[in-house]
């Protein structure tokens, strides 16, 4: 008896979900994502204001993005995330559609639903595809791992107490803790 065939999705079969709907995929695999609970949008918000104020004094010419905003990994149809927060220094890979290749800079917010997604599949992934930082932030855990990609993968673990500092801005520490109500 043949073994069952397991269906590949392509970007089609994103764009064909009903409105309001959100997923990824990831290597033609389809993920259902829940809706964000109330400190998980608290902890995006705020630290993507402090990294947006960041890039403002210096400067910079980064742009930040908050989920759902597409970025597509691969230049194929299998591959389409939404970071809870992505950090995209090459403005070249960005058109209407979204960002066409690695951000800089990812931060996902785990919840139960995601947790083996953002340390594994994710991780995987944003390694693969060229992503030079990835923070996981666990509220539950009051942790966040902080993955320099760009340097021979180094990682670390921080507590929301701790003044973490940013791999690609030299100058950029950041407490969760401070940002938190």
């Amino acid at each position: 008896m043949p073994l069952p065939q397991e269906t590949t999705y392509t970007l089609k079969d994103i764009y064909a979900l009903p409105d309001g709907q959100r997923a990824e995929l990831i290597d033609g695999r389809i993920y259902d994502m829940a809706p964000p609970s109330a400190r998980h949008q608290d902890i995006i918000f705020s630290l993507s204001r402090k990294i947006a104020d960041y890039i403002d004094t210096s400067e910079g010419n980064c742009k930040i993005y908050l989920a759902p905003y597409a970025v597509f990994l691969n230049a194929d149809d299998k591959n389409y995330v939404e970071p809870d927060i992505s950090v995209i220094c090459d403005k070249s890979k960005l058109n209407d559609k979204g960002c066409h290749g690695a951000p800089d800079w990812i931060i996902e917010v785990v919840s139960p639903s995601t947790e083996r997604m953002d340390y594994g599949i994710k991780l995987f992934k944003y390694r693969s595809s060229g992503v030079r930082e990835y923070w996981i932030i666990n509220p539950m855990m009051h942790t966040v791992n902080v993955y320099d990609l760009e340097h021979e993968n180094q990682t670390r673990q921080y507590h929301f107490t701790d003044t973490i500092p940013v791999c690609i801005y030299e100058g950029l520490h950041i407490s969760i803790a401070d940002l938190l109500p």
